[in-house]
């Protein structure tokens, strides 16, 4: 076994907590990726793991045996980048993550042609709507929606993007259609909203003629799947808070209204998020250089579709 690849699974399983996430993060079998922490043991003469039936976490030697490993592993990235670099082939793997909605309609339908430019370079996505921790999870980038505040990170800033709020015409045919932002409190509206631990959508900011103004709304339920949230919205079943370029086919096709247009939802940046040092990787200006073009394109097609016809008067 090469001794660096013991190395990088003994990495992962300090920092995923199990052999089963680190093997899947090294693309080995757990057996595999256990005999790899008993060989590095071996080598070692020392336990670096106390085992339970759930979960592995380092001994006092495996904790300094961790923070050496890491500057190891991050000496043999840049060396390994600088060398593809030179030779302009950069090769390896680079982890990226994105919110579902952004994710399936921007980056997914873009790995296969970046790999066809870029045959030697492996493309490992995870879509998820969490606020995935870029640092504990070994992401070499994020693209997000969203305001940069992990000041470990540092942020590439793509392009803004416009939100609305939005729903059926059915949901304000029989609830009526908000004429303020306070009427979507008394009028105790549904609002849909994205939630998962940590989350911080229990409000929305809206923008009124006194300035950006924070509304606490609820509604009967949630989810963490953005996508949930839109089909909800769909069905009837209430209002939900989108970017533009999201819901825009929706309102040509007429099964989504805007509403509140003169108090809109504050804006967000779409952005790509990345460590420090992992700028200095060619594999990671390339994928990000690539998604940034791919996501301006795209939406800027998106928008440029027939803007939607302004509602007429208000359901009551």
């Amino acid at each position: 076994m090469s001794y660096l690849d013991n190395v990088r699974v003994f990495v992962r399983v300090v920092e995923l907590g199990t052999l089963s996430a680190a093997g899947r993060d090294q693309r080995v079998t757990p057996a595999v990726a256990s005999n790899r922490i008993k060989e590095l043991e071996r080598h070692m003469g020392v336990r670096l793991f106390n085992r339970t039936t759930r979960k592995l976490t380092p001994t006092e030697h495996g904790r300094v045996f961790y923070d050496g490993a890491v500057k190891i592993l991050e000496a043999v990235n840049e060396a390994e980048s600088a060398i593809a670099d030179l030779s302009r082939n950069p090769k390896g793997a680079v982890r990226i993550t994105a919110p579902l909605g952004i994710g399936r309609r921007l980056i997914a339908s873009g790995v296969p042609e970046f790999h066809d430019r870029y045959p030697d370079i492996e493309v490992r996505l995870r879509l998820s709507d969490r606020n995935v921790d870029i640092l504990s999870e070994g992401i070499d980038v994020a693209f997000r929606l969203g305001i940069l505040e992990d000041s470990n990170l540092r942020m590439r800033g793509i392009m803004n993007c416009e939100r609305v709020l939005c729903g059926a015409p059915t949901y304000f045919e029989k609830r009526g259609t908000p004429r303020t932002p306070d009427e979507l409190i008394t009028d105790h509206h549904d609002c849909l909203l994205l939630r998962y631990p940590g989350s911080k959508e229990y409000y929305w900011t809206l923008q009124t003629p006194e300035g950006v103004r924070k509304y606490e709304v609820g509604g009967p339920y949630d989810s963490d799947d953005g996508d949930v949230l839109t089909q909800w919205a769909l069905d009837g079943r209430g209002i939900v808070n989108k970017p533009l370029f999201e819901v825009k086919q929706y309102f040509n096709e007429g099964t989504l209204v805007p509403i509140l247009e003169e108090t809109p939802p504050l804006g967000a940046q779409l952005a790509a998020i990345y460590p420090h040092k992992r700028f200095q990787d060619p594999k990671v200006r390339l994928i990000i250089d690539f998604m940034a073009e791919r996501c301006q394109r795209l939406i800027g097609r998106m928008l440029a579709e027939p803007a939607p016809a302004r509602m007429q008067e208000p359901v009551t």
